[in-house]
């Protein structure tokens, strides 16, 4: 039988534990969320200014984290953008460039373009989380470079573009792997959800298996 001394111990114990216990789930909600995805561009989307025509970009995804995850795009102007591809899904360590696709209007009486308000915003999930922790990557400020003016962010667009081409032509041929999964849209979801239930399956399976140890 405990004696009284030891009974305002383990109630001491276990008070701590609890207090610590809501002070690093306290910590975790105050602390930032840390970014799942390098973009290159960081925060802007180069566009050329040609109005009357439909022009590109490109930006670069990698996967920086330790899971698969899938990432979707999102525009202020969904009528006169699209992206390819809208969504997919990188393992670890694995990188795409994606296509970013916008007719540009042309200005009324000739006036200068005003700086435009149009914004992406990049969002991504893991497969080893819960359906809630979609978090928003980054908002893309999206910037107009006169393609008469030759500049460093002209060059590597044109550079980037380049890729994107090259990559989009290696799609195109019977790949030796899978590669990055490349989805519409409202694909995205619904394959880390197929993703993710077979991830806790298994880690099920696994706890069973250890319980019976």
């Amino acid at each position: 039988m405990a004696t009284p001394q030891e009974s305002v111990q383990g109630s001491s114990t276990c008070n701590f534990f609890t207090k610590f216990s809501s002070l690093s789930s306290l910590a975790k909600l105050l602390l930032p969320t840390p970014r799942r995805l390098k973009l290159d561009p960081s925060n802007k989307l180069f566009l050329l200014y040609e109005p009357g025509k439909q022009v590109r970009s490109a930006i670069k995804i990698k996967n920086t984290s330790k899971s698969h995850v899938a990432f979707k795009f999102q525009t202020t102007a969904p009528k006169s953008c699209f992206m390819r591809p809208p969504g997919a899904i990188l393992s670890p360590g694995e990188s795409l460039i994606a296509t970013v696709f916008k007719f540009v209007e042309p200005p009324e009486n000739n006036e200068k373009p005003q700086k435009p308000a149009l914004k992406f915003k990049i969002m991504s999930l893991k497969f080893d989380e819960q359906i809630d922790k979609v978090i928003v990557e980054q908002i893309l400020q999206v910037v107009f470079l006169d393609p008469e003016r030759p500049s460093s962010a002209l060059a590597k667009l044109n550079r980037q573009l380049a890729e994107a081409d090259a990559a989009m032509e290696a799609r195109r041929k019977p790949p030796e792997d899978a590669g990055p999964r490349i989805m519409s849209e409202g694909l995205v979801i619904d394959e880390w959800k197929e993703r993710r239930e077979r991830y806790l399956a298994k880690q099920e399976q696994q706890g069973t298996l250890y319980s019976e140890c």
